[in-house]
């Protein structure tokens, strides 16, 4: 009978071993296969123009073989320089790559709320939260003062447009009691709410016809938890 039960015990721990060894494997994939697509299509990203008439020639590229991309975001010193989608629904890209394959990284994607071309008050743009720092992972360093304080601006490129953001908020809230920074349409109390929510706010001019970009990712500071970064079109 003691034999039997070491026995079992060996297998119980074995079996257990197994099991981390398969689910370290199956991370090491994920971030593996993310790298690899991520690299492939690095070799479109935009460069800033300074011609009068804007052709992002490397995101008409890139349509042409994704057709969902709708342009590149890029974020300095942080690791977001991805190109995102746009989809007829918000889960589909959840846990698929550009190629429409399963991926847990899924891709960075709009809400299907917003208009493809960044008309709507509020184009909201979500992305996974990766360990290790791919996709959305790097927007946590905005949760400091300093950095938050010191990295303004980001640029979105679009096939014949480049939108310089001047981002003003970051908010970590629950999107299931706290809805109103989801909103495309902005109310009357937008700001104030902002304001009020934010970790970090920072006073900036507003007009009536102002539009936004608001990036979420997940937060592991509480369950159900969100990041986002707010930024203004300029």
């Amino acid at each position: 009978m003691k034999k039997i039960i070491v026995s079992l015990f060996a297998l119980f721990f074995a079996v257990i071993m197994l099991y981390s060894a398969y689910r370290l494997w199956e991370i090491y994939s994920v971030y593996r296969d993310e790298a690899r697509l991520h690299g492939q299509v690095m070799e479109y990203k935009p460069q800033p123009a300074e011609e009068e008439e804007i052709i992002n020639q490397s995101v008409i590229d890139l349509q042409g073989k994704y057709p969902d991309i709708m342009g590149w975001l890029t974020i300095k010193n942080t690791d977001v320089d991805y190109p995102f989608v746009w989809y007829k629904d918000n889960d589909f890209y959840l846990r698929r790559d550009l190629d429409g394959k399963h991926a847990m990284a899924g891709t960075i994607f709009m809400d299907f709320r917003c208009e493809k071309d960044f008309t709507s008050q509020n184009t909201i743009i979500y992305g996974h939260n990766m360990r290790n720092g791919s996709m959305f992972g790097t927007l946590n360093r905005f949760n400091d003062q300093t950095f938050f304080d010191e990295n303004r601006r980001g640029m979105i490129f679009l096939p014949y447009e480049n939108i310089q953001l001047e981002f003003f908020a970051f908010v970590v809230v629950n999107p299931t009691t706290e809805r109103e920074i989801y909103n495309i349409a902005l109310s009357e109390g937008y700001w104030d709410y902002v304001k009020q929510k934010a970790r970090y706010f920072r006073d900036i001019e507003f007009t009536d016809g102002d539009r936004l970009v608001t990036l979420s990712t997940c937060s592991y500071e509480f369950n159900n938890a969100r990041m986002v970064l707010v930024g203004k079109v300029i």
